[in-house]
């Protein structure tokens, strides 16, 4: 009986690990596409009203999946990588608020684009979340 009871919360544990294996590597291609996509546009949105709003809205939805990222329940194995995320989350969290509350009349200030971090940290949380991705193949 202990047999069977210890092989279900093997089973559980690795499908918890998987399923917050798959979250990362969705989270991993939100974050790529914005710090691909998100510069470009951030330069556009200077000078561009239909690409500020569009700027704002893809600010908007990174930082609602930041935040949804943060509140999942990482498996044990994963528990210190998930906090590194978290961590850089709040810096990512704190940098597009700044962005958002940078925009005049419409547009982007330009000079929020000299002195911010955010690209580099979305960039950054990649590495973490490949390592995220190598638990789901141990």
């Amino acid at each position: 009986m202990l047999f069977l009871l210890g092989g279900c919360s093997f089973l559980n544990d690795a499908q918890d690990t998987i399923t917050y294996v798959n979250e990362a590597t969705d989270y991993l291609a939100v974050a790529t596409d914005f710090a691909a996509n998100a510069p470009a546009l951030a330069q556009q949105a200077i000078s561009d009203l239909q690409a500020a709003e569009d700027f704002q809205t893809m600010l908007q939805q990174m930082q609602q999946t930041a935040e949804a990222f943060n509140d999942l329940q990482a498996p044990d194995i994963a528990v210190e990588l998930h906090q590194q995320i978290i961590e850089q989350n709040s810096a990512i969290v704190s940098e597009i608020e700044t962005f958002m509350n940078s925009f005049q009349d419409g547009l982007l200030d330009p000079a929020i684009l000299e002195n911010t971090e955010l690209f580099q940290t979305v960039q950054d949380i990649t590495s973490i979340i490949d390592q995220v991705q190598q638990l789901g193949g141990e």
